[in-house]
């Protein structure tokens, strides 16, 4: 199955008119990704109005609007498997108020809004998914969304190391304080709209603060720094960077202070797998003689990497994996909880474990607030998927993005390869992160440049 068009007009269409010379004016090109811009460029004002969260579905209203104007607009080889899933999405919404094995359901109200935010932002990612590959290079440039992209990689850098240095640091934003007391109190919510920079947390037997800024969570933090990374990486050290090429080198030391404390332990193996790939990546291009100047950068980066409290840091993290044995059993409760109750399309929704795994009158008390079981569907963003969507969900969902990754496994252009680690990426964290949200949204900005790079290369082969 080819690219699918949304309308019987011709292909061409969907990029737009871009003049008898071929090249947008330049005032078009900026209006052409001006939602890009104002979503990543105010992206530390968004964070002190509470807005970080929301802001992404405000941006996708002009890219949706962008897409409903054209006469016709293409989708990607693979993205029948991702209809499906979001009309598994939409059915799974019949089962909100089912019973599922092992929980307890909450009220309604509060489960319909957790389905409907994490409804916005599929349908969000899915938006900026056909509007990046809709929108000709001529309009939105490439290299524009990776410089996009690889100055959020500072911004989150920048708050990591706030939060290392000031863990403390909270205060109401602007939509709390407009936000009436009942609704801004809510749990959920207060975590979206309440900026801190970190999260303190009693992870290696004392009081730890975990970088977060400016993310609801210390693990969105980390999610989001590893996205963001290869675009940097292309972007400040690539043959256009620029002056960017000497104050990337700075930008790296900052960001390698928050990743030390983050014990985000997800976070240190993806930056170990991207160092593996982009070794693989520089002999598959230029052969194994490459390995002459690769050697000494590696050992480099050992002997710093020894000489930092990263070594400390990962043997204390070894040594209270306390969190391993409830992530692994939530997670075998997860998938027996889902087929024993919907094994097709799943609850709609997470649920509260009812009890505790050792006894049903188990749980928080005040004593010991931990030891409560997190909720069914949370985790990692593969068990969400599992628990609300089912194993049909589940397999469309995943069916997209391996069919996404098998069209460009053998690409050798640049975009492509940082499309490939960012999908690498994706797919080892949905294990231990919740990546719905600006970490799924960046891996579909991905995917678009990389189709879009792919469909233009066609166009110019001969036949």
């Amino acid at each position: 199955m080819g690219e699918l068009s949304l309308s019987s007009h011709n292909v061409a269409a969907a990029a737009g008119t871009v003049g008898a010379g071929g090249a947008a004016p330049r005032r078009d090109r900026w209006w052409a990704g001006w939602p890009l811009s104002v979503l990543f460029l105010g992206f530390p004002l968004w964070w002190v109005l509470g807005m970080t969260e929301f802001v992404f579905f405000l941006a996708a209203v002009p890219m949706a609007w962008s897409l409903i104007s054209r006469k016709t607009v293409i989708a990607p080889r693979g993205f029948g498997w991702w209809i499906g899933f979001l009309a598994v999405v939409l059915v799974s919404a019949t089962m909100l108020t089912s019973d599922a094995p092992f929980s307890t359901t909450g009220p309604l109200g509060g489960t319909l809004l957790t389905y409907v935010y994490r409804l916005c932002w599929y349908v969000v990612v899915t938006v900026v998914l056909l509007y990046i590959g809709n929108t000709d290079k001529t309009r939105l440039p490439t290299q524009r969304v990776v410089r996009l992209l690889g100055y959020m990689f500072v911004v989150t850098a920048f708050g990591g190391l706030l939060g290392v240095l000031a863990p403390n640091f909270e205060f109401s934003s602007a939509l709390e304080l407009v936000l009436p007391r009942s609704i801004g109190a809510n749990k959920f919510l207060h975590a979206l709209i309440h900026p801190a920079t970190a999260d303190i947390q009693n992870v290696l037997g004392f009081a730890q603060p975990r970088p977060r800024a400016p993310y609801a969570y210390a693990n969105s933090w980390g999610a989001n720094l590893s996205f963001f990374l290869p675009f940097f990486l292309y972007a400040w050290f690539g043959r256009e960077s620029g002056w960017r090429r000497i104050a990337g080198w700075p930008v790296l030391v900052v960001a390698a202070i928050p990743v030390v404390y983050s014990l985000n332990r997800g976070l240190w193996a993806v930056l170990v797998v991207g160092a593996l790939y982009a070794v693989v990546q520089v002999i598959r291009l230029r052969g194994f003689h490459a390995m002459a100047w690769l050697a000494p950068v590696a050992v480099v980066a050992v002997v710093a990497a020894l000489l930092s409290p990263l070594p400390t840091m990962i043997s204390e993290r070894l040594a209270h994996q306390h969190s391993n044995d409830r992530r692994s059993e939530l997670a075998v409760k997860t998938i027996e909880s889902t087929v024993k109750g919907s094994p097709l399309i799943g609850f709609g929704n997470t649920r509260d474990v009812e009890g505790s795994f050792g006894s049903i009158a188990g749980g928080a008390t005040l004593g010991c607030p931990a030891c409560a079981v997190p909720p069914f569907g949370t985790q990692g963003h593969l068990w969400l998927v599992v628990f609300t969507q089912g194993l049909l969900g589940t397999a469309l969902f995943l069916a997209f993005f391996l069919v996404r990754f098998a069209r460009h496994v053998r690409s050798r252009e640049p975009i492509t390869m940082i499309g490939l680690a960012v999908l690498i990426f994706f797919l080892i964290e949905i294990l231990v992160y919740d990546t719905l949200g600006a970490p799924l949204f960046t891996l579909m900005i991905a995917l678009g440049l990389m189709w879009r790079d792919e469909r233009d290369a066609k166009a110019v082969t001969p036949s």
